[in-house]
């Protein structure tokens, strides 16, 4: 199963569908994301802190847990390499002229199709959006 950063967050904090994600979660064989998640989950928590919903100590707590799962393997990250950057720099320019693609949501993309991965879990409207250019069904909770 691949998540998104946005995803993964719905693992860790009561966020809205975070009860779906999670159960969702729970019956996957493997749990499979980018290594930029990392610096996304870090920064993820960091707005949350600035628009009021979690304190400093609860960003550590949250982003502690999450660094203990990848280390234990609960969480399978990907590097992000040259040929991966590669890949998804040809798979954007071949993107139709009205897709909207941040550099994030086109790793992750490139990610899951570089693993073999047929499905990926996020809501992200443009990240949804784009799946299928990169041969990806969208999974929102």
């Amino acid at each position: 199963m691949y998540l998104d950063s946005a995803y993964i967050a719905k693992y860790y904090l009561p966020e809205p569908d975070a009860v779906r994600v999670r159960a969702a979660i729970a019956e996957a064989d493997t749990l499979i994301s980018s290594s930029i998640a990392i610096g996304e989950m870090a920064c993820l928590l960091h707005r949350q802190m600035r628009e009021g919903f979690l304190t400093r100590a609860e960003i550590r707590q949250v982003l502690e847990a999450f660094l203990d799962h990848v280390t234990s393997g609960l969480w399978t990250l990907i590097p992000v390499s040259d040929s991966l950057l590669r890949e998804a720099s040809f798979l954007v320019s071949g993107a139709p002229q009205n897709t909207i693609l941040r550099a994030g949501d086109a790793i992750h993309l490139t990610t899951a199709r570089s693993v073999g991965e047929s499905e990926i879990w996020a809501s992200d409207r443009h990240l949804v959006s784009a799946a299928a250019h990169f041969g990806l069904l969208a999974r929102t909770a």
